[in-house]
């Protein structure tokens, strides 16, 4: 009976142990729960990306032609990440501010990366930038017209502009890729203007004679004001938004915005962005030229509701 007590009292403890639950949870063996469906895309990427040529064409199809004797501004606007609408609505905006105050309607094509504008504006990709710029050097006079590209996106420390739109598998932009196609294009007067982090290491390859350009950035540092709750970048707001609705001359206007920005930049405690110019004499000269003729629109109103309604339209 002793040896029976003895034995029972060692190994009867042992069946109440939740032997289960050492290594594991307590549900190790419950059903796993579904995963949460995916968000239905606005488009078919497919489909989408085989539209591409023909909405393209049609919009270059839809450009003025240049005037004899005038000298034409063509503006192509560009906003490249379509994870965040400040691109859209900055890339939008330009447009219509070159468009109704700076005399440029029926010259002026956005190519936008946005989910909602897929299916009716193109998208801003490497390759509809090249073929856009070759379409409008093919409607402009390349020797007297000017042409304005503002582009707007993510910068990298590498110098490459973001070019997304998920699931999208999209090529970036670097300097010396837009610095050729730009050559290609064989339009003598040309400004690139670049709202992106890091865009300064863009002038290396870009700025010469022919090409004047303005970056946001130095290119060590960051620009400021992107971002999924901003409207419009930094740069974008001093120079589209406030400078050029109250001057009509470009550089100066550029001039006005580099304070402002530095001001909200120490005011937020951010290190300066400098934004950075590479001049051109011969495009200044024509810039000059062209704005002596120009007769301005009113300032334009910066809605981006607005903006992305009437482009979906």
């Amino acid at each position: 009976l002793a040896a029976l007590a003895i034995t029972a009292a060692i190994t009867l403890p042992a069946w109440f142990i939740d032997r289960g639950s050492f290594f594991y949870p307590a549900d190790w063996d419950a059903p796993l729960a579904e995963p949460d469906a995916p968000l239905p895309l606005p488009f078919e990427p497919e489909e989408l990306m085989a539209a591409q040529s023909q909405r393209l064409d049609e919009a270059l199809a839809r450009l003025a032609p240049q005037r004899p004797g005038a000298i034409d501004l063509y503006v192509l606007t560009f906003g490249s990440d379509g994870s965040e609408r400040v691109f859209r609505n900055e890339a939008l905006y330009a447009q219509r501010l070159f468009a109704e105050r700076f005399g440029a309607t029926g010259r002026t094509l956005a190519l936008v990366n946005d989910p909602q504008l897929a299916g009716v504006v193109p998208l801003a990709t490497r390759s509809n930038l090249g073929r856009a710029l070759a379409g409008i050097a093919a409607r402009m006079d390349r020797s007297e017209d000017l042409l304005l590209l503002f582009m707007t996106s993510h910068g990298a420390e590498n110098h490459e502009l973001l070019v997304s739109l998920d699931p999208l598998p999209l090529a970036q932009i670097d300097p010396e890729w837009l610095g050729e196609r730009l050559r290609d294009s064989a339009i003598a007067h040309r400004m690139v203007v670049m709202s992106a982090c890091y865009s300064g290491g863009f002038l290396p390859a870009l700025a010469n004679p022919q090409t004047l350009v303005l970056t946001a950035a130095r290119k060590d540092r960051t620009s400021f004001g992107c971002g999924p709750d901003s409207d419009i970048t930094y740069f974008g707001r001093a120079w589209l938004q406030e400078s050029l609705n109250a001057q009509t001359d470009l550089l100066a206007a550029f001039e006005t915005a580099k304070g402002a920005i530095a001001e909200r930049e120490k005011a937020a405690g951010y290190e300066a962005s400098e934004p950075q110019i590479g001049n051109s004499p011969q495009v200044a000269a024509q810039l000059q030229r062209w704005q002596q003729a120009l007769v301005p629109g009113e300032p334009v109103p910066f809605d981006p509701e607005a903006l992305a309604r009437d482009a979906a339209h």
